[in-house]
């Protein structure tokens, strides 16, 4: 893949607004790119002139067509850091969906989509296999020490597959699994269902214990040092059960929860509630504190290198202290409902709800924006040597090559870790 020409800020204000450029067969349409000089003028302000990239994938069947892949990419001044540029390594087609991209640690990508196929990527950008489901597929996939990849749809069933794509095994259950799996580490597979039930099941498939909620479970579990699990359910409460499926504890707050817990490694567990308010718990379920956000996003947890707290709320990025307080909010213009992604040097990965992927930095500076013109609640995956996988462009899915590894924490991003197995990292992801 190989930029055919850029265009620069005088160029790009030239554009006029819902134009259609017609270049070597492709029609370009560039309302977004009036789009990026208003309604995300914050960026226009904040940042450097923005550059417009075009691309020719060698993949079209036309010769002269051209994909825009990335509609706009900002870069910052300088920000007291090596300034980073992501560039596009590869695209392909894509179903769409929410589930956000798993990294096995070969490098293979696997992803599931709204078209009822989970997808195995490898890491050059082609497509190993599509694994057929009877319904769409929302909980994102982990990958087990094995190399099985366990996930959830909404056919009802729980699913491992095999490396090569075959199916292992499937799981039936009442009512949609949109829960995202945690792996425990003697390789116990935990996740929730609408149905109102928690399940663990053996690796052989086989039901080890299930435990019954007040209310449907999509919140996806999380695993602690000492195998404990926490998830949330509708019924507004926070369960921690233990390896044997016997309730620990459980605490009841004022609204369904639909985000996922994430821990810090020491016996804390931070979540949120639709109640509006953002909890740390210790870990016999006490309160360590409470603070009122007045947010309602599914987007979850996720901690710093230094333990700071990263939360979306509405259309803002939170960042919370460990000891609870609020230590700054950035608008962000659009919804952050995903979760974000603390990469290392604690810049931190934002995906808004229609339009942008932004990187910030320690200081909540904008490093850079893509604009990807992808509704998508998927949060990013990151491969072992930086590589960030999003979902773009409405039906593809492409590789940036952002060159930073996720923040050795105990809970960097969605799922925990590249392999996103809800468990706990002891020293890094």
């Amino acid at each position: 893949m190989y930029p055919l020409f850029k265009l620069s800020w005088p160029s790009l204000l030239s554009f006029s607004f819902g134009a259609i450029c017609n270049w070597g067969g492709a029609r370009l349409l560039t309302s977004r790119l009036r789009c990026a000089s208003t309604r995300q003028g914050w960026l226009a302000r904040t940042l450097a002139p923005p550059t417009l990239y075009l691309y020719r994938h060698p993949n079209f069947p036309h010769g002269g067509a051209v994909l825009l892949v990335l509609l706009a990419i900002w870069t910052a001044g300088s920000i007291g850091q090596a300034q980073i540029t992501p560039t596009n390594q590869w695209v392909i087609p894509f179903d769409r969906g929410d589930s956000s991209p798993a990294v096995g640690a070969d490098g293979m990508i696997y992803l599931g989509s709204f078209g009822q196929n989970l997808w195995a990527v490898a890491p050059n950008g082609v497509p190993r296999w599509q694994f057929k489901t009877g319904s769409e597929i929302k909980s994102s996939p982990a990958v087990g020490a094995d190399g099985t990849i366990y996930f959830g749809c909404r056919d009802r069933k729980f699913y491992a597959v095999t490396p090569e794509g075959k199916k292992k095994w499937a799981f039936a259950t009442g009512a949609w699994v949109d829960s995202s799996p945690a792996l425990g580490r003697d390789g116990t597979i935990y996740f929730g269902s609408w149905d109102k039930h928690f399940y663990a099941l053996n690796p052989d498939g086989s039901l080890k214990w299930q435990f019954e909620t007040g209310g449907e479970i999509d919140s996806s579990p999380a695993v602690g040092a000492d195998e404990t699990i926490y998830f949330g359910s509708h019924d507004k409460k926070l369960y921690a059960l233990a390896p044997d499926g016997q309730k620990r504890w459980e605490y009841a707050t004022g609204g369904q929860i639909i985000s996922s817990p994430a821990l810090n490694g020491a016996g804390v567990i931070y979540f949120t509630s639709v109640d509006g308010f953002c909890y740390a718990l210790n870990a016999d379920g006490s309160l360590r504190w409470r603070l009122k956000t007045g947010g309602a996003t599914e987007s979850s947890p996720v901690i710093g290198s230094d333990g700071t707290v990263y939360v979306g709320v509405n259309i803002f990025l939170w960042t919370i202290t460990p000891e609870g307080t609020k230590r700054a909010e950035r608008n962000m213009i659009d919804r952050v409902r995903a979760s974000p992604t603390v990469i290392e040097d604690n810049l931190v990965y934002v995906l808004l709800g229609y339009d942008a992927l932004v990187a910030l930095d320690a200081d909540q500076h904008v490093v850079w924006s893509l604009l990807l013109d992808a509704p998508s609640l998927a949060s990013p995956g990151i491969g072992a040597d930086g590589s960030l996988y999003v979902v773009c462009r409405n039906d593809h899915f492409c590789a940036l090559d952002t060159r930073r590894p996720l923040a050795r924490t105990p809970w960097p991003k969605f799922r925990a870790n590249a392999r996103n197995t809800g468990h706990v990292n002891a020293t890094s992801p």
